[in-house]
């Protein structure tokens, strides 16, 4: 039987409010792409513009009490772990330990675990859809801002930095694109609106609501119909 826990009972629960680190886009270069053909790393570029760069500043700031809160629960959740997983581990080093006690005590440690992130999950869930909300502010002006930088590059087809094996550095529009994106929304709002979701549950939420409303207006009795 091994023990799972120790490395969560020496990192904690506790929350850092530092930004996730994001890949650097590259210096600019100027001229035509050639033969039309450029790359961008959309990711690195929504990471590094100024609106999404000046909400991580913010967000410590406007979220302070969250962030405090789940530091706090998350000391007293480890507080709680750690002499469990202290006799845990004494037991364990008998070879007369009865077996399934040890696994009763595992399971317990490990609901404890569970339990805790979920709750430090759902303090923080605030700050999960605002970054949420400022990446989508970003993201939606990433197409135009990638059309601007195409027409002053001269490229035709932009393609991910993920589906490039290799090529020429120049071909490179990353900077080109951040730079237009950041003259298109230079701030973000923080803060979402009141019963704001992210845009794949709105999606996913109209989708249900289409097919609730399908099946209302089907008559009664009727079967749907069958594929071939």
């Amino acid at each position: 039987m091994k023990l799972r826990i120790a490395s969560a009972l020496i990192a904690g629960l506790m929350i850092s409010a530092a930004p996730a680190a994001m890949a650097q886009t590259p210096a600019a270069s100027t001229g035509p792409v050639a033969n039309g053909l450029a790359f961008a790393n959309p990711s690195a570029i929504v990471g590094s513009s100024a609106a999404y760069q000046a909400a991580q500043q913010q967000r410590p700031v406007t979220y302070k009490a969250q962030i405090d809160q789940a530091n706090t629960r998350s000391a007293q959740i480890n507080a709680q772990l750690k002499p469990l997983a202290e006799k845990f581990q004494a037991d364990q080093k008998n070879p007369k330990a009865d077996r399934a006690a040890l696994q009763a005590q595992l399971e317990q440690i490990q609901q404890i675990q569970d339990d805790g992130k979920r709750e430090i999950q759902q303090i923080l869930e605030p700050l999960s859809l605002s970054e949420q909300y400022v990446i989508e502010q970003i993201s939606d002006k990433l197409s135009d801002a990638t059309q601007r930088a195409m027409t002053k590059r001269k490229a035709t087809i932009v393609l991910d930095v993920q589906s490039i094996v290799k090529a020429d550095p120049s071909a490179n529009i990353s900077q080109d694109i951040l730079t237009e994106l950041n003259a298109l929304i230079p701030t973000a709002q923080l803060v979402p609106p009141a019963g704001w979701l992210p845009r794949a549950q709105r999606e996913q939420q109209a989708q249900q609501q289409a097919q609730q409303a399908a099946a209302q207006q089907q008559p009664a009795g009727a079967k749907p119909p069958v594929g071939r």
